[in-house]
């Protein structure tokens, strides 16, 4: 997919400010190829089930890059992407290096060190209602909607996706090749996030036999489909 040349060209003088440009990478919801609209649109898995969605938002943190001479730069830092609140689904990595970028990577959810620092500030606070006090650890991801298969009160369903621990570890690494971008200058990454993925595979979701995660009990069901809903979108030219 031709999208990206992160930025301009690279220089080794990383402690030059002039080469220090601002990044911004934009996470755009769709589910398929239609918009996500919270509790207003009718969708279907990928058993025709019918569903709507009422709440999607999730973490990502640690961004990294690597550019084409095989320098890598990291950023750590978590963000709390949320579909209700518009204005976090652009995020700014403010110090990236100016460069020629060949791969760029994150993790879904919160690493290990933080999970287990206990409640913190910012996009970690738990006043965002993404933190588990009774195993004091983050929520990684959030969906929750209804559907009409659905065997719980009201035809909901509710998955809660996190834990750091093996044998139940849910962060997953989110990858994308660069090096076959187009040779063209942007200071923005989209990307588009697809809901339907968390549905779909390798775990093909039924509605009526597992409609709510909210512990540790399936959640690697869920997270081995959310690695797959990030993809990059080309920038408009």
């Amino acid at each position: 997919m031709a999208i990206l040349w992160v930025a301009m060209s690279f220089t080794s003088n990383f402690s030059n400010k002039k080469n220090i440009v601002p990044l911004r990478i934009s996470f755009e919801h769709f589910v398929g190829n239609e918009i996500l609209k919270l509790d207003s649109a009718n969708y279907k898995n990928a058993l025709g089930q019918t569903f709507t969605v009422s709440k999607f938002k999730y973490y990502v943190s640690n961004f990294h890059f690597k550019n084409s001479a095989g320098k890598d730069i990291s950023m750590e830092g978590s963000f709390l992407i949320n579909e209700d609140e518009e204005e976090t689904k652009k995020i700014l990595l403010a110090k990236i290096p100016e460069g020629n970028y060949t791969s760029m990577d994150f993790i879904l959810g919160v690493d290990s060190l933080h999970s287990c620092s206990g409640a913190q500030s910012g996009a970690l606070d738990p006043v965002n209602a993404m933190f588990w006090a009774w195993n004091t650890g983050y929520i990684f991801l959030k969906l929750e909607g209804r559907a009409n298969t659905s065997l719980s009160p009201g035809h909901f369903f509710e998955y809660h996706i996190g834990g750091y621990k093996q044998p139940i570890n849910c962060i997953r690494k989110i990858s994308f090749d660069l090096s076959k971008s187009e040779k063209t200058l942007t200071k923005e990454i989209k990307i588009k996030v697809n809901v339907l993925e968390i549905l779909k595979t390798p775990n093909a979701i039924d509605f009526s036999k597992l409609s709510s995660v909210t512990d540790l009990k399936n959640a690697t069901v869920i997270a081995d489909n959310y690695k797959d809903m990030f993809e990059l979108m080309p920038n408009e030219k």
